[in-house]
């Protein structure tokens, strides 16, 4: 392994092994790309906003202390992302464990002391958000890719042989026309 590579890897696993049992990685918002070009893709956004935390009950101040990346700028101009963002707040205060941070004093806001127990017993650390609450890209799912010849209907396996077909006949009837009228005519000169 080059030197560079070995270094970047002993800094994230020693930064994993300081913040832990915190995840390594911030909760952050799906967005849209912007432009024509790009926007049927989505990805990681910089940070929820204001009013994506304040339909899911966070406190602005209190979403950065537990993981949640937090941009005051960032604007919803339509309600279907603020949902999406807003469900994916609440999925992740759902799996949230929090730890109280002295032992014996626990809070409103801490997660209750069974819940905590079983977590240390269980030994389930998430290291990464993205791995629990992956950005799906639904447009990529929903798109038509290339279609089989099994998943093909009856009849529709050389389409491209019978549109070459249609156009020959669009083009060569008024000929093909001709030339039936010219064998017709032969046949009635050679009966009589």
């Amino acid at each position: 392994m080059p030197g560079r590579k070995l270094r970047r890897r002993t800094a994230r696993l020693t930064k994993a092994a300081a913040v832990a049992p915190r995840p390594v990685d911030k909760l952050r918002p799906v967005v849209r790309c912007p432009s024509i070009k790009y926007n049927r893709r989505v990805r990681a956004g910089r940070g929820f906003s204001l009013a994506e935390l304040k339909e899911a009950g966070i406190p602005k101040k209190y979403a950065p202390t537990i993981g949640i990346s937090v941009d005051p700028r960032r604007a919803n101009l339509s309600t279907e992302p603020l949902a999406l963002n807003v469900e994916r707040l609440k999925a992740y205060q759902a799996r949230l464990i929090i730890f109280p941070r002295r032992v014996g004093q626990h809070k409103n806001t801490d997660s209750s002391k069974e819940e905590v127990d079983a977590h240390k017993e269980e030994g389930k650390i998430t290291r990464k958000t993205h791995s629990v609450l992956p950005i799906i890209n639904e447009a990529r799912e929903k798109a038509i890719g290339e279609v089989k010849k099994s998943e093909m209907g009856e009849g529709e396996s050389a389409a491209y042989r019978k549109l070459r077909d249609a156009r020959s006949e669009a083009r060569l009837v008024g000929v093909r026309e001709k030339r039936a009228k010219a064998k017709d005519d032969e046949a009635t000169a050679a009966k009589k």
